[in-house]
């Protein structure tokens, strides 16, 4: 990112999604209307990707979480357990990772049992071997890139 401006803009809201066209333009010198121009251009860009609220996993009932590592079973088989895992909504995310696994998934679910029952319909759907860490304490996440 070259332009100062712009990036002062998206590490403001990098910090605070819901920062208004007036706060950025406190913070950027600009019009709100400059400003409003630059977010459209930083959307259409690719530079802001989407807007989404943070919530809390414990109030929306989803406090347990886990790293699971994937292998396949058959390293001939295809490499597509990131489609055939897409719709488990207890993944939050999948990641291909270097190592001696494929892919690393972060995982939230309400009880041990759940997670139990998740990893079993992560083998059975993509046909892999797993490795469960759990999430005992997260000190901080989601931290702004820039």
């Amino acid at each position: 990112m070259d332009d100062s401006v712009d990036h002062t803009i998206l590490s403001a809201l990098a910090r605070d999604g819901r920062a208004t066209l007036a706060q950025l333009s406190d913070e950027t010198g600009l019009s709100t209307s400059a400003v409003q121009s630059r977010l459209k251009r930083l959307e259409s860009r690719g530079a802001i990707t989407g807007y989404q609220a943070v919530l809390d996993p414990e109030e929306v009932g989803v406090p347990l979480s886990a790293f699971v590592e994937i292998t396949p079973l058959d390293p001939a088989q295809p490499d597509n357990a990131p489609e055939l895992l897409e719709h488990l909504g207890a993944i939050e995310a999948c990641h291909s990772i270097a190592g001696d696994a494929a892919y690393m998934l972060f995982v939230r679910v309400a009880t041990p049992r759940a997670l139990e029952q998740l990893v079993n319909d992560i083998r059975l759907t993509a046909n892999v071997s797993t490795h469960t860490t759990v999430v005992l304490q997260t000190y901080y996440e989601r931290r702004p890139i820039i």
